[in-house]
């Protein structure tokens, strides 16, 4: 009993079981306290892509794939007038937001 308790007070006055094995301790267990956190991510998101009738049935309106394409997205934006517009300012939190102001000098 008598060298255990030597050999631990000699042991516990060294710099690397007071700091350095704590540490070590708190490293390792930390990476398996957080590999548990991290696979709860993984095993309660949904994997899979959401159908148009699932989407419908949750009530929300999608186009089918085939429906957007990247040339009727050019079209859209292409008919669009960005020649004429005016510039409106949005209200101050002080102003009444009813009424648009308008920019100007």
């Amino acid at each position: 009993m008598n060298t255990f308790q030597g050999r631990f007070q000699y042991y516990s006055k060294r710099k690397f079981f007071r700091f350095g094995v704590p540490f070590l301790l708190l490293m390792v267990g930390g990476s398996f306290g957080l590999k548990q956190f991290a696979q709860l991510r993984y095993t309660f998101s949904k994997k899979g892509t959401l159908t148009v009738e699932e989407a419908e049935k949750h009530g929300l309106l999608m186009k089918k794939p085939e429906e957007v394409t990247l040339e009727t997205e050019y079209t859209k934006v292409k008919d669009i007038d960005i020649e004429s517009w005016e510039n409106i300012r949005g209200p101050r939190p002080w102003e009444d937001g009813t009424t648009p102001a308008k920019a100007g000098h």
